[in-house]
């Protein structure tokens, strides 16, 4: 997949943790916000804000959670930890690219999800770790 043009404008979401500005970048090769933290070879975006929010929600860290206005600057790719089996047909609009991604703004208010249903993936997320799978490549 490639960017999409300035004809058919997209809005595209980062969730995380870290403290950032516009006009920062947001790279590969830093620690992941997810699991062991090994260092990353993508940067991941998404079309929904949901998706963002459960990024800024399971994001690891103690900094405030936040949800980036964010826009590609090379292509993006399908992520296939949630495209390959677990949503066949990308619903969740999620992807990765190995170029930074432009922060453009940030969502100031955003409803994260409730405590029983951040709890529930939480212990899905202890359950796939348990049995060794890593989420994030």
């Amino acid at each position: 997949m490639t960017i999409p043009d300035n004809d058919n404008p997209r809005l595209f979401y980062h969730g995380t943790r870290a403290d950032l500005k516009q006009g920062d970048l947001i790279r590969a090769g830093y620690n992941s916000n997810f699991g062991a933290r090994k260092l990353a070879s993508w940067v991941y975006l998404t079309a929904t804000l949901d998706a963002a929010i459960w990024g800024a929600e399971l994001a690891a860290g103690d900094g405030r959670q936040r949800i980036y206005i964010v826009e590609p600057t090379g292509a993006i790719e399908d992520d296939p930890n949630l495209t390959d089996k677990k949503f066949p047909g990308n619903p969740t609009q999620s992807y990765r690219t190995r170029e930074p991604l432009l922060i453009t703004g940030e969502v100031a208010e955003w409803q994260g999800h409730s405590p029983e249903r951040l709890k529930e993936m939480k212990d899905n997320l202890e359950r796939l770790k348990a049995q060794g799978i890593e989420a994030i490549d």
